[in-house]
């Protein structure tokens, strides 16, 4: 018999797997954090034989190479990827046995990146899972355009084709186990994620676009679709092909209020993971609120100038501790400092803790009604605002605002987003920067409830 553990990557929505038999196991993937990889393979009373990768991966750091070394594991790496560092190259057809009667397949599935690589599971020589990495996912695939504009199209026609390659090659019952999908950016639908936890491939065959279009109208309509990439996309390659330092997940020093004061004046910054609720009623003074809980990593990671110093402000040492985890994952490896507890000790003797006004879009509207004028502004992605967005508003994504700011304009700022969390990103780094502000802790759909009028690009021309 063998077993598939799954490992949840769920602030930057991937997974990792932990696959074997009795005695010995293989994991795909793997995150950085390789502790609860090997507490996995623990549980199980099983030996990691080997790591592999699918791809040479753009959204995190792996934990591979350090996975392989403290494991003794062979580390197996697609032959087509450019790597710095000892690695067993796999191609295509390549099989290694994992166990008794239990062996890993390798399949080329070009297409995410031009080398990947999905492995299927195989017991008795017979297809029982099939690890698609960043090729076939839960109705999508991998998006094409995180490897060289040029390459892009060229990468979107090899996913229809990768995607049917295992649709044809697989039987309709084999589960589908993708490394991206569950709100990683890496996933060609972001915006639209497809429902359900699970997959086979009957399932994909009947539903997945790269499986029920044609490949030019799949091409077509994929790449007129394609989201903004994470800044911190551009630095995840390279690191991952260097060759990743190993984590090192020891607490950070202690800061009090001075020392606080003294990295803003600096122009460090100091991320406060309390909720928005919190940060919003009373908060240091330039600090940024980026939640703990959510997508803390990829918004991170996408707004900081890459090797700013960050000090981390929490309710608890557990959360600091989980953010560290969260954010090593993305290559912000060490904080500068840290400090958890009452947020008065976060700020000098005789300084008052900042704050600033929550409101619902129902609030915005009845403003609107008694004709007061506020500047409206929309932190979503254009992808999203496509879809509709309040009349008048102004648009600057949460992700550029750090270095747009000086384009808002001039009153005070409502600043919304899809739910609340990029809004209350947005709103700390306008309160830092002295703008008067209004955090919208708001659902979208609940701006049209109000009776707030709405149009789409199209409609203003």
């Amino acid at each position: 018999m063998f077993f598939v553990d799954t490992l949840e990557i769920e602030g930057l929505g991937n997974r990792g797997y932990v696959a074997g038999g009795p005695g010995a196991a293989v994991v795909v993937d793997p995150p950085r954090d390789i502790d609860q990889v090997i507490a996995t393979a623990a549980r199980r009373g099983v030996r990691i034989a080997y790591v592999v990768e699918t791809h040479v991966h753009n959204d995190y750091v792996s934990g591979g190479l350090e996975l392989a070394r403290v494991t003794g594991a062979a580390y197996l790496v697609p032959a087509g990827a450019h790597v710095s560092f000892d690695h067993a190259p796999v191609a295509d057809g390549d099989t290694v046995a994992v166990d008794e009667g239990l062996a890993l397949r390798a399949l080329a599935t070009p297409g995410h990146t031009p080398h990947h690589t999905s492995y299927v599971l195989e017991e008795d020589g017979h297809g029982v899972a099939v690890f698609t990495g960043g090729s076939l996912l839960i109705g999508s695939v991998g998006r094409p355009d995180l490897v060289e504009p040029r390459l892009t199209e060229r990468l979107a026609r090899a996913q229809h084709a990768s995607a049917h390659r295992l649709a044809d090659e697989l039987d309709d019952d084999v589960p589908v186990l993708p490394t991206h999908g569950f709100g990683s950016f890496c996933s060609s639908r972001q915006a639209t994620q497809a429902t359900g936890e699970a997959t086979t491939i009957g399932r994909e065959r009947g539903t997945n676009e790269a499986l029920t279009k044609d490949v030019d109208t799949f091409v077509a309509e994929m790449l007129a679709r394609l989201d903004d990439v994470p800044a911190y996309y551009a630095h995840m390659g390279p690191a991952n092909a260097a060759g990743p330092a190993p984590i090192d997940l020891t607490p950070p020093r202690r800061a009090d209020g001075e020392e606080i004061a003294s990295r803003l004046a600096a122009g460090e910054w100091v991320v406060d993971l309390r909720s928005r609720v919190a940060f919003a009623e009373g908060h240091v003074a330039g600090s940024f609120n980026f939640e703990g809980r959510g997508q803390l990593a990829t918004y991170l990671a996408w707004l900081i100038p890459w090797g700013k110093p960050v000090s981390l402000l929490a309710d608890t040492p557990e959360q600091l501790a989980d953010a560290q985890r969260e954010l090593a994952r993305v290559g912000i490896d060490r904080p500068a400092a840290a400090a958890s507890g009452d947020p008065a000790g976060w700020v000098r003797a005789g300084d008052r803790l900042a704050s600033f006004p929550r409101a619902r879009f129902a609030d915005l509207a009845e403003l609107r009604k008694r004709g007061e004028r506020v500047v409206v502004l929309d932190v979503r992605r254009s992808a999203e605002r496509a879809g509709g967005f309040v009349e008048g508003s102004v648009h600057i994504p949460v992700h550029e605002l750090h270095g747009r700011i000086g384009e808002v304009p001039g009153g005070t700022v409502w600043v919304h987003c899809a739910g609340g969390m990029r809004a209350a990103i947005a709103a700390s780094l306008l309160d830092a920067a002295g703008r008067d502000m209004v955090a919208v802790d708001d659902g979208f759909d609940a701006a049209a409830e109000a009776g707030l009028p709405l149009t789409r690009p199209g409609d203003a021309a």
